[in-house]
């Protein structure tokens, strides 16, 4: 396995994640995001000797968690605060993608055999295992694949799992 094969495998893992992360990024932006701009916007929009207004700032940011689409309307209309919202915007995605890219990492495929069924009958080829087994009947061991009853010799099964304690 490659290793864009071993991205893609990672990323089609955690694309639920991903999906839901976005999400809740955008709703964070529009419902917090939005309001943060604005407030900064007014209250550095104050005489050059006061600098930033911290009264002013908490006002508009109350009155914009209040009313997040107006404070979201008001960057795009009255651009208002948008300076302040990209730069926002842009520490969000930023932390955003870090995350991604731990997520990717953790999801990452530890060897080549992760996902593959236990038990198949995919260690022989060309239907070497038939010199042993059977197709048709006799002690299931796998899909095709019987122990024959009537064979003679040693017919034990021994049965190999992990063993699971909580």
């Amino acid at each position: 396995m490659g290793f864009f094969e071993k991205i893609r495998v990672a990323i089609r893992k955690i694309r639920g994640k991903l999906i839901v992360g976005l999400i809740i990024i955008l709703i964070v932006l529009v419902w917090g995001g939005a309001p943060l701009a604005v407030a900064t916007a007014y209250a550095k929009n104050v005489p050059a000797e006061i600098n930033f207004d911290w009264e002013i700032f908490l006002i508009k940011l109350f009155e914009g968690l209040q009313a997040p689409l107006k404070s979201f309307e008001s960057i795009f209309v009255t651009k208002m605060g948008g300076h302040y919202f990209w730069s926002i915007t842009k520490g969000f995605f930023g932390v955003y993608g870090l995350a991604t890219l731990v997520g990717i990492a953790k999801a990452f495929p530890k060897h080549e055999y992760e996902d593959i069924e236990n038990g198949s009958s995919d260690w022989s080829e060309g239907g070497e295992q038939y010199k042993v087994l059977s197709k048709n009947k006799g002690i299931v061991l796998a899909e095709k694949n019987y122990l024959p009853v009537d064979k003679r010799g040693n017919v034990n099964v021994l049965v190999v799992r992990r063993i699971w304690c909580w």
